[in-house]
Order: structure tokens, then C-alpha cells, then sequence
């Protein structure tokens, strides 16, 4: 007998979504829809990193993603991250360089949504859709929007983002204890020709395409570049003592320079914040996460990437985890023959991913404390931030997502049988 047609809506069109399409839309069983509520499929922000769990997860949806996706994205291989001190007695030290390596890489985040879009099936992808309800009518779940719209599918799937409305369906009762809240952290971002960030901040950081990193008294410098080589992405982190509530806010360079007054005599902070400033519209951006959540699934309605667990960028995990997500996603719904067997599919996923998910939010947010020297790291010089930092990238890089894919499909069948 021939597999039922699933219709599944996936709610947010970002990199998550966009993913998370890719991992469905070649499955003969599934019937797949992508709707965004803006007016276009678009990323805020500059770039994304991508480590070998991310990349390994991509090739798991897309077996060609490093030049179907990565390559045409415009992305270029880390290569290599030097941390340095860049505030007080031990400035200009040098904490560590990660070794070379080609399999992990940064990529300018609309690049990459874009090359992940363009496979997709145009009658698949929906915009000026921003959700307004979910309910459920004998089983199936009727979804209506802004503009009218009103579809039924056999499942949602939401990948709209932290403040994301199906994140409210899914926990239902507990979403107000349970929402995103201040990680303690803000950031700006300024993307510049390669040239011009070479010429600023000086030509020895720029020998070879490597990611900087500098750790500071209260905040973090970081430039990498992207492109192909022709861009170079500019950053400046700080700790807010009492995080606003406000999504974000004018940056100044009297802001600027207060926060970063104790590296002023130190080698990056004057240049970064002379190029920075020259954005014609520069924001701070609060960081935001959930630092708990009880489920990522309910009945037939799941939640993936930030909606799910949104997390400060310290660990540069976000995207990766995403992608891990629909890569498990994308198997067990693969194997889904009735809409009945959604959610227990959905519950393998939830059980599968969460416990991996939350670890990196609560590890993301305790290494940025260190890497802006908060806590313990407040009076160490460079060999007592190594110490510190040590190993807290290995349980997210050393990470087998066929493995993560065998365990949730295995556990899908034996809730399958109960």
C-alpha cells in the first residue's frame, strides 16, 4: 500500500526553517510548506560559524552541502582562532590557536540562507505569512494567518525563532515561566571590506584568514573573515550587570568607550571602535535565551533551533545546533507512514536532542562570562584562561550526528510499540 501524503508546515523561513525544509521536502511521504512572515527570506546579522558537527549535520540533510551550499554561500575555512588578552597587565598574550583545519568555516548568514533556499520548490515557500493561531479540528491542525490565510496540516513544526509563536503552543500553560529572557550579554556587528578592516585594525592581524578573538575586562573583540576573502566581520560583546528588556539600542561611542575604558591602552580596542563606529546605523543587540524548557513537543506540533533553545553566541553553536535538530528531524519524520505516528516521532526527537540542546545553552553563556574575564577568569593571565577554557568546545565538537539519527530512530520505534 502506498504511504499516506503528510502535509507538514514548517513556521519560520531563517536558516533553522530553511534547514529543516531541506531534511523533508525529497521524502515522497511528506507534503512540505515553508511560511515566513516577512516580506522575504532574510537573516539578521553578519555571519555564522560552522564547526565539523554543524558541517557533518548539513551533509546528513544535503550530501553535497559543502559545494551545493557552503561553497556557492560564499564560505571561508576557519583555518584557524587565535584568543588573545587584550585589557590590563597581561594584554597582547596570546591564550591559544586552535590548529588549522578546513572542515570547519564562517559564512555571511543571508549567503548561506540563500543557497539553502534555492532548491527548495517555489510552490513550497510562503511570505507575508506571519502567524496568528493554531488549533486543533479531529486531529488535524488548522493554521491561520495575518493575512486571512487559513491551511490544515497533519503537523507544525516551528522554527520561528526565539519569540516564536508556536514555542507558545507547544508549552502551552508554561510559556510565560518558560520564556526567553536576558542571557546578561549584548553585542553589535559591522560588516566591512576587506581592505578598509586590514588598513584599521592593522595588517598583521590579517597575514592569514584567521578568526580573532579578544578577551578583555568586561567584554570581547572579534573580526573574522568571510566572502571568499573580500569581507571582514567586526564584533564587540559586552556583559550587561542588569540586562535590558528592550530588544536593542543606539550604540555610541560614549557607550563604547565607557565599556571598554580599561583597554583603551591595549592593542584593539581604540582601532575597533574608530571602524566600528563608522556604521551608518549602529545597534547593540541584547542577547537573549532560554534558560529552560520542559518539552519540544506536543501531540503533533514540535519546536526547533532558537524557538526551541536560543542561546548566547559564545560557544558559536547556534546554527549548528539547528542543524543537528533538523538533521534528526528530517530521519524520523522520513519514517513517518501515517500522521498517528507524528508524535511519537516527535517525542523520540525531544527526548533525543534536549538534553544535548539545553547543555550548550547553559555552557555558552558560563564561557562568555570567562572570555569577557568575569567570575574566576577576573585576574588570570593567559595560561589561567587556557586552564579555564580548556576543553568546553569537545562535547559539542566530538559529537556523531549519525549516531544522534540511529538513537532517535531506534527510540521512536520502541515508543512506537507501547
Amino acid at each position: 500500500m502506498a504511504a499516506q501524503s503528510i502535509r507538514i508546515a514548517i513556521i519560520g523561513g531563517g536558516l533553522a526553517g530553511a534547514c529543516m525544509a531541506n531534511a523533508l521536502f525529497q521524502k515522497p511521504n511528506l507534503d512540505v510548506h515553508v511560511y515566513e512572515a516577512s516580506p522575504e527570506f532574510s537573516e539578521r546579522g553578519a555571519a555564522v560559524g560552522l564547526a565539523q558537527n554543524a558541517i557533518n549535520a548539513l551533509e546528513a540533510i544535503i550530501p553535497s552541502a559543502r559545494d551545493s551550499v557552503l561553497k556557492k554561500a560564499g564560505a571561508v575555512p576557519t583555518n584557524s582562532t587565535r584568543l588573545i588578552m587584550a585589557s590590563g597587565p597581561h594584554a597582547g598574550q596570546k591564550v591559544f590557536d586552535l590548529p588549522t583545519s578546513e572542515n570547519n568555516c564562517i559564512v555571511h548568514r543571508a549567503a548561506l540562507l540563500s543557497a539553502l533556499i534555492a532548491p527548495l520548490p517555489g510552490n513550497s515557500l510562503h511570505v507575508n505569512k506571519k502567524l496568528q493561531s493554531i488549533s486543533i479540528n479531529e486531529g488535524k491542525y488548522k493554521v491561520v494567518f495575518g493575512d486571512g490565510t487559513v491551511e490544515t496540516f497533519d503537523a507544525v513544526i516551528g522554527a520561528d525563532g526565539i519569540f516564536g509563536s508556536v514555542r507558545k503552543h507547544v508549552l502551552h500553560e508554561a510559556t510565560a515561566e518558560h520564556a526567553a529572557s536576558p542571557a546578561g550579554f549584548w553585542d553589535c556587528r559591522y560588516l566591512v571590506p576587506f581592505g578598509k578592516a586590514k588598513e584599521k585594525l592593522g595588517a598583521q592581524y590579517f597575514d592569514v584568514h584567521r578568526q580573532y578573538g579578544w578577551c578583555g575586562d568586561g567584554a570581547f573583540i572579534m573580526h573574522d573573515v568571510l566572502d571568499h576573502g573580500e569581507t571582514v566581520q567586526c564584533v564587540i560583546s559586552a556583559v550587561e550587570e542588569n540586562p535590558s528588556e528592550e530588544r536593542s539600542w543606539p550604540l555610541t561611542r560614549e557607550i563604547l568607550e565607557d565599556k571598554l575604558k580599561s583597554w583603551l591602552d591595549g592593542p584593539i580596542a581604540k582601532n575597533m571602535i574608530d571602524l566600528i563606529l563608522e556604521c551608518p546605523d549602529l545597534r547593540l543587540y541584547h542577547q537573549w535565551e532560554h534558560k529552560s524548557t520542559p518539552t519540544y513537543a506536543n501531540g503533533n506540533a514540535c519546536i526547533m533551533g532558537d524557538a526551541a533553545h536560543a542561546m548566547s553566541p559564545w560557544q558559536g553553536s547556534g546554527a549548528g545546533m539547528a542543524i543537528e535538530d533538523a538533521a534528526v528531524l528530517g530521519a524520523l519524520l522520513g519514517q513517518v507512514k501515517a500522521p498517528e505516528e507524528i508524535s511519537v516521532a516527535f517525542r523520540a526527537y525531544d527526548q533525543v536532542r534536549r538534553p544535548r540542546d539545553q547543555r550548550v545553552v547553559d555552557s555558552s553563556n558560563v564561557t562568555g562570562r570567562m572570555m569577557c574575564l568575569q567570575g574566576a577568569a577576573a585576574s588570570v593571565d593567559a595560561t589561567g584562561l587556557l586552564g579555564l577554557l580548556g576543553s568546553r568546545w569537545d562535547f559539542i565538537y566530538k559529537f556523531d550526528i549519525h549516531d544522534e539519527i540511529r538513537r532517535a530512530v531506534s527510540l521512536a520505534k520502541d515508543l512506537g510499540k507501547k
